[in-house]
C-alpha cells in the first residue's frame, strides 16, 4: 500500500534549518500563579497565548545506533490548524561556558494525514501525550509554561492523565548557528525569574525522548 499523500509546508518564509537556544525547569502548581505574574510584567506587553496540544513522539529503527525521532504535534484548541513535524537534533558539545543548550531544530507544518505518512514510511509511534498552558514572548524569546499529561488509552486525547503536580517551563530561542550571545540574553533573562524558578542547562544524557 503506498503512503498516503502529506503536503508540508514551513512554517517561517523559507528558514526552517534554525538551532534551538534552551534553558528548562519547573515549577510547582502552587507558585503557578505568581510565575505567570512574573512573566506578564518582563514580557512584552501582550496577553499570553494558551494552548492545548497532542504531541505523538515516532522512532525508526536502524540497524545500529539510535533511533531517528521524529514528533508530531496537533493543535487541540484549533483542530483545523495544521500538524506540525518536529525534528531535533543532538545538542553540542562544544563551548562549556555556553549558558544554554544548543541543538538543531527543523520545525515544517504538514497536513492531516502526517501519522498515516509516518506509519507508512516505517515510524513507530513510542509514546504520546498532551501538553496545556500559556506562551510568553520577549523579542526573540519564547516561555512556555505548561502541564504535562500522560494519553491513558492510545489516541484518546479525553482520558489522560497528570504526569506530575508542576509546571514544565521551557525558554528557548530560535537562532541561525554561532549566535551563542543569544545564551547570554536568555541567562540575563532566567536570572530576572529567581527565586520562584531556576531556568538550567539540562543535560540530556539525563532525560528521556
Amino acid at each position: 500500500m503506498e503512503a498516503p499523500p502529506v503536503t508540508v509546508m514551513p512554517i517561517t518564509s523559507g528558514t526552517i534549518n534554525m538551532m534551538e537556544y534552551l534553558l528548562q525547569g519547573s515549577v510547582l502548581d502552587a507558585a503557578l500563579e505568581s510565575l505567570l505574574h512574573r512573566l506578564r510584567g518582563l514580557c512584552d506587553n501582550m496577553e499570553p497565548e494558551t494552548f492545548t496540544d497532542h504531541e505523538l513522539v515516532y522512532l525508526l529503527k536502524g540497524q545500529q545506533g539510535n533511533p531517528f525521532i521524529l514528533r508530531a504535534r496537533r493543535s487541540l484548541s484549533h483542530p483545523t490548524a495544521p500538524w506540525h513535524l518536529r525534528y531535533l537534533g543532538q545538542p553540542e558539545v562544544g563551548d562549556k561556558s555556553r549558558h544554554a543548550l544548543v541543538r538543531n531544530c527543523v520545525d515544517v507544518a504538514a497536513s492531516h494525514s502526517l501519522p498515516d505518512f509516518l506509519n507508512e514510511m516505517g515510524f513507530r509511534m513510542d509514546h504520546e501525550f498532551v501538553t496545556s498552558g500559556h506562551i510568553f514572548r520577549k523579542g526573540a524569546m519564547k516561555v512556555v509554561v505548561c502541564n504535562v499529561s500522560r494519553v491513558l488509552v492510545p489516541g484518546n486525547t479525553e482520558n489522560t492523565e497528570r504526569m506530575s503536580l508542576s509546571h514544565l517551563v521551557e525558554l528557548s530561542v530560535l537562532a541561525p548557528a554561532g549566535q551563542d550571545t543569544v545564551s547570554e540574553d536568555m541567562r540575563s533573562f532566567a536570572e530576572q525569574l529567581r527565586p520562584l524558578i531556576h531556568l538550567e542547562k539540562i543535560d540530556p544524557s539525563k532525560q528521556r525522548h
